[in-house]
């Protein structure tokens, strides 16, 4: 296996310290948030609370895998715990799922029998959610755009931030306007959110554990690619995934003219490699040549 220098060129933002400061603050804002919807008798308070407990746990699945990601590897984890991260993008993008589903059951409960609301105290307690929150978004802001684990951390935070928005602003339409139905009908909004948020996020985490090919990467461009090489017959039975967010692996079989070296093999490799790193990111290659071997030609075989 070969694997390209460039690919740990990048020096990504510290992804623990945000992780901890905000699995801190978000454990005290579900506390007041917990006890303030009782008070108050808040449903998209409680909901708002019950999300954001939902966040201090993905948000601690979070901070584990990211530890197990720099862990190192052994005879018995040759990747080490470098899927650790995809596993917690996936776990995180499917509690938000459930909470959203959860919170349409008792917003459709609240519609059946709409409940008067202490809104001073729900106006209160959502604007200094907006602001934990709000805190926490831009901790994670930088780590969101290149790790699936941070991803998923950061929008478990965003949409409780928007949660709380939509809260405040229904506290503010109920103290003044007294439209109690408000409440359950942001409920229903922010679930709706949540779904279309975190499903996103569930198919791809989804793709990466199924190996399957990262959808920036189309296979037939990349045989095309290695075959124009000078004394390369054909590319065949091709593999492409993704490890994580970092590592993209290739591996396939290729068909030689000639009876070629392994010193001339080992010069058309790094050909191959910096080919496909430069023109599709791809940074560990594992090459299989062959030469005159009976098997089979097509592009994708099914092991």
């Amino acid at each position: 296996m070969h694997k390209h220098d460039q690919s740990h060129s990048h020096h990504y933002p510290e992804t623990e310290r945000p992780l901890l400061w905000s699995i801190v603050l978000n454990s005290i804002i579900t506390i007041a948030q917990v006890i303030g919807g009782f008070i108050s008798g808040s449903l998209a308070l409680l909901s708002d609370a019950l999300h954001n407990f939902s966040d201090v746990l993905s948000l601690v699945i979070s901070y584990v895998a990211s530890r197990l990601s720099k862990k190192s590897a052994s005879k018995n984890r040759t990747f080490g715990y470098k899927r650790a991260e995809i596993i917690a993008a996936f776990v995180n993008s499917s509690t938000l799922l459930v909470v959203a589903i959860l919170l349409i059951i008792e917003a459709v409960d609240r519609f059946k029998d709409p409940q008067v609301i202490g809104t001073g105290l729900v106006i209160w307690l959502s604007f200094l959610a907006i602001l934990v929150n709000g805190f926490s978004v831009l901790l994670m802001r930088s780590s969101a755009d290149y790790n699936m684990n941070m991803r998923s951390a950061y929008l478990h935070l965003l949409t409780d931030m928007m949660a709380s928005v939509a809260v405040l602003i229904g506290g503010i339409l109920m103290k003044y306007y007294e439209i109690y139905w408000i409440d359950p009908l942001l409920t229903v909004i922010i679930a709706l959110y949540l779904i279309y948020m975190g499903f996103d996020l569930l198919k791809a985490s989804t793709k990466v554990l199924m190996l399957f090919t990262p959808e920036t990467i189309e296979v037939n461009d990349i045989v095309v690619s290695i075959s124009s090489l000078e004394g390369v017959k054909n590319v065949h039975h091709v593999h492409i995934w993704q490890l994580n967010e970092q590592e993209i692996h290739l591996e396939a079989h290729i068909d030689f003219h000639r009876d070629i070296t392994l010193s001339a093999f080992d010069t058309i490799l790094q050909e191959i490699e910096e080919k496909v790193f430069n023109e599709f990111g791809i940074n560990h290659v594992n090459i299989q040549p062959e030469f005159g071997k009976c098997d089979s030609k097509k592009v994708i075989v099914q092991d």
